[in-house]
């Protein structure tokens, strides 16, 4: 497995990287796997719960647009405008 010192000018090694080397000092690949799972399924929650933030948002707009249409419709009826029999 390539070092990652290997990938990185010296002068970023130590502002980049020390998170990485302080935080996650994996002993062997079975440590290293676990770490990189534990990280994506971090990755994946948040992301899911963003997504669903998104999509709660997306409900509530058009909630939001069918009552408005609603309230048109309605004022244009009180109006004359769409044949109302009045």
């Amino acid at each position: 497995m390539a070092d990652i010192k290997e990938h990185v000018k010296p002068d970023q090694e130590d502002d980049e990287n020390y998170a990485i080397r302080n935080n996650a000092d994996p002993k062997n690949m079975q440590e290293l796997t676990q770490f990189v799972q534990t990280l994506l399924q971090g990755m994946q929650d948040k992301f899911q719960a963003m997504s669903d933030q998104i999509i709660g948002r997306i409900d509530e707009m058009g909630n939001r647009i069918d009552d408005l249409e609603k309230n048109i419709a309605d004022l244009m009826t009180q109006a004359g405008v769409e044949g109302a029999d009045k």
